[in-house]
């Protein structure tokens, strides 16, 4: 990934968790394993980030500026 924004490789780690979650949370729903490239994982993964992507780089943003 070729980016000139910090703030995006900081929101890796986060998003990785979150697909993480995710997917283990509709692995137990269902009671399978399920693949983190499943499209009800993915969905609801971009659930999450619509839901909080403003906060996180607001975070990330913040706490980048105070080092």
């Amino acid at each position: 990934m070729n980016t000139s924004d910090p703030i995006l490789f900081r929101q890796l780690p986060i998003i990785r968790k979150i697909i993480e979650d995710e997917t283990w949370l509709e692995s137990e729903r269902r009671g399978c394993h399920v693949a983190s490239n499943d499209r009800v994982v993915r969905d609801k993964v971009c659930q999450v980030i619509l839901r909080i992507g403003q906060q996180l780089r607001d975070a990330l943003t913040d706490s980048s500026e105070r080092q």
